[in-house]
């Protein structure tokens, strides 16, 4: 056998092995990684180690859900998915909307969820190629099938960006606004709601007309938001 044959020779042997474990390792590594955070806060983020390779820093402080304001609570959820209770990861109308606007030729907003903007948050990097989207539907049915939805929240408002190296609701509160996430108002809860779209160009502390017109709107709509008795949904 010529030694330009030993590749295709060693591929047919081997190739339902190596198919395997490329499963193995697509499904197991999610599995383990979203039980262990399920219990354990996520040490690091992909988009922290990005933002410190772009020159910020790492600014967060964990917090359990009960320690941050029920008005941030229902900001986020007002802003960011309003059917955060009630989908399983996944808003159809709003994806259907989506598509329809990209179709268009126009730019795709409003189709990510609470709970894909955490899977997104804490496995992968940020971007909008079809690979990374499709990564990330994979790993909310993860989030979705083995997290309550009280532990999506609490994540999600831990590893959010709510500015240039800065990381969930404790960090921001404190930087912002003095004080803990816990005695957050109403409207500084929907500052830092009004931000999260885009954190690195707006302050809730020095907020545009345009920031505050949004955290107006939202402040209206997170006053319908009803909590359940997890404090989530």
């Amino acid at each position: 056998m010529s030694l330009a044959r030993l590749p295709v020779e060693w591929w047919r042997r081997n190739r339902w092995r190596i198919v395997m474990g490329g499963l193995g390792l697509l499904i197991g590594i999610p599995l383990t990684l979203t039980m262990l955070f399920r219990v354990v806060p996520p040490p690091v983020t992909p988009l922290m180690l990005l933002r410190v390779v772009q020159g910020y820093g790492i600014d967060k402080n964990w917090r359990p859900l009960d320690q941050i304001s029920p008005y941030l609570r229902q900001a986020v959820i007002a802003s960011e998915d309003a059917k955060f209770c009630t989908h399983w990861g996944f808003d159809w109308d709003a994806i259907d909307n989506a598509i329809d606007m990209y179709e268009d030729g126009g730019k795709v907003l409003g189709a990510s969820t609470i709970s894909m903007q955490t899977a997104k948050n804490v496995f992968l990097w940020p971007g909008r190629t079809f690979v990374r989207k499709g990564m990330e539907a994979y790993l909310t049915l993860y989030l979705e099938g083995l997290w309550p939805k009280r532990r999506i929240l609490e994540v999600y408002l831990n590893v959010a960006e709510f500015g240039p190296g800065l990381y969930g609701a404790e960090a921001a509160a404190m930087r912002y606004f003095g004080k803990p996430a816990a005695t957050l108002s109403p409207r500084e809860a929907a500052l830092l709601a009004a931000v999260l779209p885009a954190p690195l160009k707006r302050s809730p502390s020095r907020p545009s007309a345009a920031v505050s017109r949004r955290a107006g709107l939202i402040a209206a709509r997170a006053a319908q938001v009803r909590l359940g008795r997890d404090g989530a949904c």
